[in-house]
């Protein structure tokens, strides 16, 4: 019987663990649409740029770091220009918030 309550004890654990993690990482993953008000990149070859971006809902400023070489090659040949509106969403690390999916409401 005590091998059967623990065994119980053991899959109540691991189940509530799984959801709590599953939570956490859910909860960083964040979805916005936004006018681009600024590109920021270092140079031809740079590996890495920003782009400002103005909440649609809050009217607030995101600046997002974007390092896919898809997307940096968009910003180079003004596919992706200041002024239209990004579907994204990012997560943020280190204080950063990193682009994991960048592209025009209207495809691109």
């Amino acid at each position: 019987m005590k091998k059967l309550v623990s065994l119980m004890l053991l899959f109540a654990i691991v189940g509530l663990a799984s959801l709590s993690f599953t939570s956490v990482a859910s909860a960083e993953e964040v979805k916005m649409v936004g006018v681009i008000t600024k590109i920021e990149i270092a140079g031809k070859d740079a590996k890495t740029a920003t782009a400002t971006l103005k909440d649609n809902k809050t009217g607030n400023l995101v600046v997002i770091t974007v390092n896919d070489d898809l997307t940096l090659d968009k910003f180079k040949d003004h596919r992706i220009v200041e002024g239209d509106e990004i579907r994204c969403k990012y997560e943020t690390e280190n204080g950063k918030n990193i682009s994991k999916l960048f592209r025009k409401t209207a495809g691109c």
